[in-house]
């Protein structure tokens, strides 16, 4: 997503006619509009408007995955780009979400909320790092292409929010437990860098019949539906089921390594 240049072809020419290239300054500019909501959320924090500051958030996370493909779609990826997204979702996912908490409980617990603060953080910046420099290993198989190592970063940011979820419906009161939101936070953070499989659902070809067609549209349109009149309810369900579907992930993935460790040994002569 760098800003490209168009040199004139005479090497005397003047470098001031070198012309922007647009296709690449929009998906930066999605990316810059993330990182102001991540930012926005924690005014909103300060002035105690917190579900505004969750709704930030949320806004930023849907950002973060519109510039990539956006870069992808206006073919303008370049290596700034990268940098520059990477950056941004330190931001918007490793500081923003964790300093609402921070202002909506944990600081009563002083230096030891902000422990906590920092251990997610860190934790962040790490998971961030290790995906920035990861290499692709040609032996691998194919059907790890369907798994992150550990909680993405975006994933990680809706989670470590559940319990402002829970607190918006009323149903328990979280904020005056700092002890229990910091021991969450770290434990998120944990799920970040831990080396555990989750999918991703990046690679997974599911055929399915013609008659399936019309209930998974439905169900779509009853999500979008529980989304709008119910946005608490549907992220407490969702944060829940993401939760839920970590161990069934990881023994799909301990199958499929057992299931390739079978083939090796019966190809040997």
């Amino acid at each position: 997503m760098e800003v490209e240049f168009e040199t004139p072809e005479e090497p005397g020419a003047d470098q001031k006619d070198r012309r922007l290239v647009v296709r690449s300054l929009i998906p930066n500019g999605i990316t810059v509009l993330a990182l102001c909501a991540g930012l926005t959320a924690m005014r909103f924090a300060m002035a105690g408007q917190f579900e505004r500051a969750v709704v930030a958030i949320i806004v930023a996370s849907i950002l973060d995955g519109l510039d990539g493909r956006a870069a992808r779609l206006l073919k303008g990826t370049t290596k700034f780009g990268a940098e520059l997204d990477s950056l941004t979702d330190f931001v918007n996912f490793g500081v923003s979400p964790v300093m609402v908490l921070y202002i909506w409980s944990m600081q009563e617990l002083g230096g030891i909320g902000w422990i906590a603060v920092l251990g997610y953080a860190i934790c962040c910046a790490l998971r961030l790092a290790r995906f920035n420099v990861a290499l692709d290993d040609p032996d691998k198989p194919e059907w790890t292409a369907n798994y992150f190592v550990g909680v993405p970063a975006p994933a990680g940011a809706w989670l470590v929010m559940l319990p402002l979820y829970l607190s918006f419906l009323g149903l328990v009161n979280l904020n005056h437990v700092p002890v229990l939101i910091a021991a969450y936070s770290l434990f998120i953070g944990f799920l970040m860098i831990s080396r555990i499989p989750t999918f991703s659902g990046k690679k997974m070809r599911i055929r399915l019949g013609r008659e399936w067609v019309l209930p998974i549209l439905l169900g779509v349109g009853l999500v979008a539906a529980m989304s709008l009149n119910f946005p608490w309810h549907t992220l407490c369900l969702i944060a829940f089921i993401y939760l839920g579907f970590i161990p069934f992930s990881l023994s799909r993935y301990r199958r499929h390594m057992a299931e390739d460790a079978r083939l090796d040994v019966s190809s040997l002569p």
